[in-house]
């Protein structure tokens, strides 16, 4: 069998799910604009891809989230103050962060129909070639970024990061039954989106990292409707198994879950603990107020 492409470029990152754990902060603010200390989420996704050689990215949007195009345009307006007030830093700041003309494309998810449905598409963007998929409310902090080791261990076919979760916690994601183990690889012989935690193949779990080749795009087109009557990711990546590979990679790092109020306030403690302005005197708060 030979690759689809000799090298992974593109990334997309569906970003238009209503985000309504966090209501109501989400009515006007894009869940993926929430910021984890000072930066948004969506900032980390993009910025572990770029660290694992991205160059495009695309992102796929819906009502409502306008704001996520004009994070990664110039704010003019914004920039002049800070120029006028020699806030150097925070221009130059500001400024890296624009990603380069033409590297950016944005398409509208019409309807909330599920993370397949958003992957399906921004199909058009896609050629005959393998892309990455990040999203931005699972918080992956590792060194080297999660993407980039997938991206470094990828030999062709699917790849998805997985981990290992509490027997209990298994239904709230895709549970992958395992096959043959090579260091931080798993063959993946069937996954199930939701499983009921007794019926789970395993307490393996799909977390929001992806390398997906052509043929998923051609099963996401046939819009059937799995788990939540939504179109799901996982059920297309099982429906590639036996055509080509499929591989879980149990990534270096932690994962956290910002989509939940707890996930996204553990990482922004772990965030502030080791920020060099903030970190020793929000240990200090932190922990006299547990003490309390």
């Amino acid at each position: 069998m030979s690759r689809i492409n000799k090298k992974i470029t593109k990334a997309i990152f569906p970003v238009g799910g209503l985000g309504t754990r966090f209501l109501p902060a989400t009515k006007v603010i894009p869940k993926e604009l929430l910021p984890v200390l000072n930066k948004p989420l969506v900032q980390y996704a993009v910025d572990e891809a770029i660290e694992a050689g991205i160059e495009e990215f695309i992102f796929v949007t819906g009502r409502g989230k306008s704001a996520i195009e004009d994070y990664f345009d110039h704010s003019i307006e914004l920039e002049k103050n800070l120029k006028d007030q020699n806030k150097d830093d925070d221009l130059k700041h500001i400024q890296e962060m624009i990603l380069k003309p033409g590297s950016v494309s944005f398409v509208r998810q019409q309807v909330p129909a599920g993370l397949g449905h958003a992957v399906w598409c921004a199909r058009n963007y896609i050629s005959n070639e393998a892309v990455a998929v990040l999203l931005a409310d699972d918080l992956i902090h590792a060194r080297p970024s999660c993407m980039k080791q997938m991206i470094e261990n990828w030999d062709g076919g699917n790849m998805v990061a997985t981990m290992e979760v509490a027997n209990q916690e298994i239904s709230s994601y895709g549970a992958i039954k395992p096959g043959k183990i090579n260091g931080k690889k798993i063959e993946i012989k069937r996954i199930i989106e939701k499983p009921n935690s007794e019926n789970a193949p395993s307490n393996i779990a799909v977390v929001g990292r992806y390398i997906i080749e052509p043929g998923v795009f051609d099963d996401l087109s046939l819009q059937k409707k799995g788990a939540n009557n939504e179109i799901q990711l996982t059920d297309s990546l099982s429906s590639q198994i036996g055509k080509v590979p499929f591989i879980g990679y149990n990534f270096d790092g932690k994962r956290y879950d910002c989509g939940t109020k707890l996930g996204f306030i553990q990482a922004n403690s772990l965030y502030a603990l080791n920020d060099p302005l903030i970190g020793k005197e929000y240990k200090k708060w932190l922990k006299t107020n547990i003490q309390k």
